[in-house]
């Protein structure tokens, strides 16, 4: 599922649909494709990236269906230039829904400075294998204390 040479995948890999999902997930936002992007999401997804308060959610209560999930899209995928993933650890017992990945995301921005997160990403997809909740446990100012000017 991976269709990106911005990814690499250093975890187990298999047809699981929860990591499945995270795969295409990755190569969406990879591409930069938000209409892809919102296909790998059911209707009433939550998405919480990162988990609790931050710049991206105030209150910390993630974003809702795909309205909230295309203006979480042009708050802070919209203005990164590319995307690196790196997924060391990928956890999805068999017969679940649910897979946690491992990793890091280097994100790069148009002046050519980037930061790198460290992060732990769950991914929980319904019957059709459509995300119904992310979750991204990652430190912002971990994140900010990273920066590298170009």
């Amino acid at each position: 599922m991976i269709t990106s040479d911005a990814i690499t995948w250093n975890a187990a890999n298999d047809d699981h649909p929860a990591r499945a999902a995270s795969q295409r997930s990755y190569s969406a936002v990879a591409k930069g494709d938000l209409a892809e992007w919102l296909t790998v999401y059911a209707e009433d997804a939550v998405l919480e990236d990162p988990v609790g308060p931050s710049m991206f959610d105030p209150e910390g209560r993630g974003h809702h269906g795909h309205e909230g999930i295309a203006a979480f899209w042009e708050k802070a995928i919209a203005p990164i230039a590319t995307f690196e993933f790196e997924i060391d650890e990928s956890f999805a017992n068999p017969g679940s829904n649910t897979c946690a990945n491992v990793g890091r995301i280097r994100t790069s921005f148009p002046d050519g400075s980037h930061t790198t997160t460290h992060l732990v990403m769950v991914y929980v997809v319904d019957d059709d294998g459509r995300v119904a909740s992310m979750k991204a446990f990652w430190e912002p100012e971990r994140t900010m204390a990273s920066f590298t000017p170009a």
